[in-house]
């Protein structure tokens, strides 16, 4: 059997298994992931570290080996999430809070952009909105090809349309907020050279995507953030929506930058400070070189 048919056995098999087995393992896969990549753990360490400055240091390693075991619950809940038939994937969210207003601004017919960080299992957001409403989420391909067919077969489910991050998946999501429809977007996710500006996030200059306040512009579109929180032991999920107001005077991606900070705050342990969201981009001046031209 070849490699990319052997992963996708894989992740059937696991998709057997329940929710709080998956969770067991990943707890003991995060711990072994962290201790042996150095890299991976000095980057988590450091923005976790540096987002809690504030607090305890007790605290903040207590919050460092919750978040640890979170990351690995986050790789093995992959199959369950993907693999899984859909009205039993979605059914896992036990708690929703503010659905009903996604559904009023959705009826209003203007379009509508859903902010989703990486935090928790972000996986399971456009699952539950496309069994209910048409929505297109933009998406970057893997590297190896097996992985993108598997991410797609996971994905698009319901009334679910991946879309690109290039221009062509930036026409798909202007298309479809002009069709009234619902748009999905990583607003923490490094954007490419030329596609975004250095906005402080948790107090670090971080390359942020412009990409929503030009949609915004374009399109009238209202803007909600949400995200999902795991529940101890494998009892599921509960999903939040927050509708984000924009003051028209500031640049939108230092208000959504700051709306994240708040959300991440409130459960630091499972945000995804893996994520090497400081990084820049090839092409791009670092803020450092930015100021000594200034």
């Amino acid at each position: 059997m070849d490699f990319p048919r052997l992963i996708v056995r894989l992740f059937d098999l696991l998709a057997r298994l329940p929710l709080s087995v998956l969770h067991l393992f990943g707890s003991a896969l995060g711990w072994v992931i962290y201790w042996s990549s150095k890299s991976y753990s000095r980057r988590l360490r450091e923005n976790l570290f540096n987002a809690l400055k504030d607090q305890e240091k007790a605290d903040c390693k207590k919050i460092l080996g919750v978040n640890i075991r979170e990351a690995g619950k986050g790789v093995m809940e992959l199959a369950w999430i993907w693999r899984r038939p859909l009205d039993k994937v979605v059914a896992s969210v036990t708690q929703c809070h503010g659905w009903e207003r996604v559904e009023a601004l959705h009826a209003e017919g203007k379009g509508l952009i859903v902010l989703t960080p990486h935090f928790g299992c972000f996986e399971m957001i456009g699952l539950y909105i496309a069994a209910r409403l048409p929505m297109t989420c933009l998406y970057r391909r893997p590297r190896w090809l097996f992985l993108d067919t598997l991410m797609h077969q996971g994905r698009e489910r319901g009334q679910m349309k991946l879309a690109p991050a290039d221009l062509g998946g930036v026409r798909q999501l202007l298309k479809a907020l002009k069709r009234g429809e619902i748009i999905g977007v990583l607003p923490d996710q490094v954007p490419s050279n030329g596609e975004g500006e250095w906005i402080p996030f948790f107090g670090r200059p971080a390359y942020t995507m412009t990409l929503i306040g030009r949609l915004i512009e374009s399109s009238g579109a209202a803007v909600v953030m949400c995200h999902v929180e795991r529940l101890p032991q494998g009892a599921g999920y509960t999903m939040r929506f927050t509708p984000l107001i924009l003051d028209k005077g500031l640049p939108a991606a230092i208000q959504i930058n700051k709306s994240l900070e708040e959300i991440i705050y409130a459960c630091p342990q499972q945000y995804l400070w893996s994520y090497n969201r400081y990084k820049v981009p090839r092409g791009v001046t670092p803020p450092d070189a930015l100021k000594e031209q200034a």
